[in-house]
């Protein structure tokens, strides 16, 4: 619930979006809301998916990213810069 989406945690654990949806419903669970500045954004991708993600030429354009692997897959976190 912090900032990753169904799908993307169900391709971190393995397990349906519905089931995760399932759930959060079930245990109650609420997103954390506070209005901050700082908005990292996350996504999980695939090896094919990162390779095509990093051919963009905006991909780093003012921004920072961190690329860690999980299992087969991968997480990008990606930040506006400080100024």
């Amino acid at each position: 619930m912090e900032g990753l989406s169904y799908r993307e945690i169900e391709r971190i654990i393995g397990v349906s979006h519905v089931t995760v949806s399932k759930w959060v419903r079930q245990h109650g669970i609420r997103r954390f809301l506070q209005d901050f500045n700082y908005r990292p954004s996350y996504r999980i991708l695939s090896r094919s998916e990162l390779v095509e993600y990093l051919a963009e030429p905006e991909f780093l354009a003012g921004k920072g990213a961190l690329i860690t692997e999980l299992g087969d897959k991968f997480m990008v976190i990606r930040w506006d810069r400080f100024r």
